[in-house]
Formats: structure tokens, C-alpha cells, sequence
């Protein structure tokens, strides 16, 4: 009869309510975890089919699911490498216990916001234990090719707070000034000398010592000099002289308005003089070591003004070795480390995972998340690039429960309890009704 489907309703109403229930306390719970995504309940009336005139109630059924693609606001925080995602796309992590184990093997699970710090083996972990992975650079800094739509170029995301690192001199900028009296006929030809300081590959300190020789003509002036270069580093016959990797002769202009720029260079030893750029190539030790002495008739350079010598400018690249200070991650995913000899060096780079249902996917604990065939298949995109947004430090998202709206929520649940319990109290009235009437 339909008083007893009525009594079924109330009961499916009871227990549907008791799941909105759940889902909204889980909430309110979780006002204050960051990351923490939303979880909804949703009825669904049920329809019974009935026979003419009469009507039997269906009742209700529900369906839970967690809001995954609503995001709770960014808020600020001290540590460099508290991350959050700002707009679409989450940052790969897996978990501590894989990395630990060491097998090869680091599951791929997802999340939007994590406070990471080096544990006692130097990888960023967050305190729920999930290790961020990134692609690592190579050793001049940029970030290799890697398959975007597998995790075989991910790995977990290590810093060794105790590093070193230095820079390699590879280019040098000389700017001296020649006398112009030393290539004339009474000059008594001595040389003129230039020690610059260079680092090697292993961030050592060393030097090329630059000579420069008149040319001392019968009469007049030669405006011509030798210049020798030595490394330091090289001594091929052991006689403690180091040898020369780069020899060239130097002509100076004399006529009215360039006088004293350079004319033409011709190599004796050494890579060849480019006029173009100004540049020849020596080998160092080390490698190769562009030099820079200034383009034919330009004043920046080397010049043969008046009866001084003087070193003018001298700048170059590389560094001596310096220790780690601090790590940051930009908004484009990539982990600097920044040393205290003024450098930073790029180690990894974050890309930001993104799948076509978010909502798929499926609900971990400590806020993450990892593909199911629901989801779609995963992406990997750069930071800022494509569908994905960027990636924020020193920030953290806060949890995407509204508690306004939940507690209105509650009041809304606990009268629709009630209300069904009501309906409930008065179907068993009813039947007792039916029960009296035979006595």
C-alpha cells in the first residue's frame, strides 16, 4: 500500500540527509586545511512506477563527489618553498615511502599546494610526506627534453643545502691603453706587462699575464706592438715558463681623427682576430677563452694614445666557488639556488600536470590526488604555458570551504531530518490507526 512507500521515503530521506550531513561536517572540519577541495552531496529523486489512481513514493538517493576544480584563496607565508598553484594545473609529488624504498619506482600523485622543506636526505618533502618531483637541469643550467605525457623524466626534487659551485672564465673584455712614444725611433723598447686573473673548470683561481713589445723602428714611428699572451696553467716543458696560446701583431692607426685605434691585428699563435666583433679565441687549460680587445678604429679597446700605459677596463665572466644560500622556485616552476658569490644556478624545473576531468580524479589523504581512467590521461606543461596557470611561492592555498555556506547548509539538512523523521512519526500514527480498527 502507499502509506508503506511513504515510510520507505522517509527512511531513504533520513539516510540521504545523514550523508549530506557527512559531507558537510568533513567540510566545516577542514575550514582551516590548506588545499582542502570541497565535498558536495547531490539527491536524486527515484521514481516508482504506479498503478492508475493510486501514487507510490520513490524516495530519494544521493551521490557524493568532491569539487576538485574549485580553488580556495592564496594566502602568504615566509618559507621559499611553501608552492601553490595559481589557476589550472597541479604540482607532481609522490610520496616518501617510495623514495625511501629506492626501487625506481615513484608513483604519480597530484597537488595544488604543499609546504616543502629538505628532510635529512636533502629531498623536499612536505609534513604529510609527499616528496615534490621536477625534471633536473643539466649542468649548464637548461632543462633537457623530457616526454610530456609520461613520468619516466620526473624525478623526486633533492637539494644538498651543503653545495658548491663556480663559474669557469670563458670570455674577457680588455680595454689598456698603449704609449705612443714606445714605437718611436729613440724608445728604448721595453716591454709592457698585464697579469688578469681567471677561474678554471674547478672554480680556481689563475691567470694570463699579457706582454706587450714595441716595435722600435731606424726612424720615425713604428706604431706596431707584439702582444704575448701566457696561461698560467700551461708549462709543456716543465721549466716553470708558461707557455703561449696566443701571440698577435698590433698596428695602430696615426692619421688625423682615428689616430690611435686599432689599424689591423694579425695572428702569430692563437685563434684568428675577428674585426667584425673584435674578438679572437685562446685556449686555456680549461678550453677555450674568448678575448675581446675592441673592432678595427674603435676607441673601446685596446688604443696607442700619449706616453702612459694604462689598464682602462678589464671584465670578464666566471666566479671562484661559493656556497649555497637559498633555494626559490619562479613562476615558471624552475628551482634556483642562489650561492654567495652572487650566481644562481637553475636544478630542476616544476612542470604542473593537467587532465581533462579534474573532478575524475581521485581523492588521496594529505590533499592529493592521483589519475584514473575518469580523469583522462595526464600532461605535463611548463609553468604559465598552455591551459595551466603559474606556480606562486611563498604562498599557500587555503582550504575551499565557505563555513558561511556550510552552517546555512547544516540548518538546511537538520530540517529536512527532522521533517522526514516527522513523516516517519506519522505513517507509524496512521498504522496504529489501521491496527484500531479491529479491537
Amino acid at each position: 500500500m502507499t502509506i508503506s512507500s511513504s515510510l520507505n521515503a522517509s527512511v531513504a530521506g533520513l539516510a540521504a540527509n545523514a550523508s549530506r550531513l557527512a559531507t558537510i561536517s568533513d567540510n566545516i572540519s577542514n575550514s582551516s586545511t590548506y588545499g582542502y577541495k570541497r565535498a558536495v552531496t547531490e539527491f536524486e529523486s527515484m521514481v516508482i512506477e504506479s498503478g492508475q489512481g493510486t501514487y507510490s513514493a520513490g524516495g530519494v538517493r544521493t551521490s557524493s563527489s568532491r569539487l576538485i576544480d574549485e580553488s580556495g584563496a592564496l594566502v602568504s607565508t615566509s618559507n621559499p618553498t611553501d608552492l601553490a598553484v595559481r589557476g589550472r594545473g597541479m604540482l607532481p609529488v609522490t610520496t616518501q615511502s617510495s623514495v625511501t624504498v629506492a626501487n625506481g619506482e615513484n608513483p604519480l600523485y597530484l597537488t595544488t599546494t604543499g609546504s616543502f622543506r629538505t628532510d635529512d636526505q636533502g629531498y623536499l618533502t612536505s609534513p604529510g610526506g609527499l616528496v615534490l618531483m621536477g625534471i633536473p637541469a643539466s649542468a649548464d643550467g637548461t632543462i633537457p627534453t623530457y616526454p610530456r605525457d609520461s613520468i619516466d623524466g620526473l624525478v623526486p626534487v633533492q637539494i644538498n643545502s651543503n653545495q658548491f659551485a663556480g663559474e669557469a672564465t670563458t670570455r674577457l673584455n680588455l680595454s689598456v691603453n698603449l704609449p705612443a712614444t714606445s714605437t718611436q725611433s729613440d724608445a728604448a723598447g721595453d716591454n709592457e706587462s698585464l697579469s688578469v686573473e681567471y677561474f678554471d673548470n674547478l672554480g680556481t683561481s689563475a691567470s694570463l699575464s699579457f706582454d706587450f713589445t714595441p716595435t722600435v723602428p731606424a726612424a720615425g714611428a713604428s706604431n706596431e706592438w707584439t702582444m704575448t699572451i701566457r696561461d698560467s696553467e700551461t708549462d709543456a716543458d716543465t721549466d716553470g715558463v708558461p707557455d703561449i696560446i696566443g701571440q698577435y701583431t698590433l698596428q695602430f692607426d696615426d692619421t688625423r681623427g682615428g689616430g690611435g685605434t686599432l689599424l689591423s691585428v694579425t695572428d702569430i699563435a692563437g685563434g684568428a682576430y675577428d674585426a667584425s666583433t673584435g674578438t679572437f679565441t685562446v685556449n686555456v687549460d680549461g678550453g677555450p677563452m674568448e678575448i675581446n680587445i675592441g673592432e678595427i678604429g674603435s676607441s673601446i679597446g685596446l688604443t696607442q694614445l700619449s706616453d702612459a700605459f694604462a689598464p682602462v677596463s678589464i671584465s670578464k665572466n666566471g666566479t671562484p666557488v661559493g656556497s649555497l644560500t637559498s633555494i626559490e622556485v619562479d613562476q615558471n616552476g624552475y628551482v634556483n639556488a642562489s650561492f654567495d658569490i652572487g650566481i644562481t644556478r637553475t636544478l630542476y624545473q616544476i612542470p604542473l600536470v593537467d587532465v581533462p576531468n579534474v573532478n575524475g580524479l581521485e581523492t588521496l589523504d594529505q590533499q592529493s590526488f592521483r589519475v584514473t581512467p575518469d580523469s583522462g590521461s595526464f600532461f605535463l606543461w611548463d609553468a604559465g604555458d598552455g591551459p595551466t596557470g603559474d606556480i606562486i611561492s611563498y604562498a599557500r592555498e587555503e582550504s575551499a570551504t565557505d563555513v558561511a555556506s556550510e552552517l546555512t547548509e547544516l540548518i538546511q539538512t537538520q530540517r529536512a531530518y527532522s521533517s522526514n523523521a516527522k513523516v516517519i512519526q506519522t505513517v507509524d500514527e496512521m498504522l496504529q490507526e489501521t491496527t484500531n480498527i479491529k479491537r
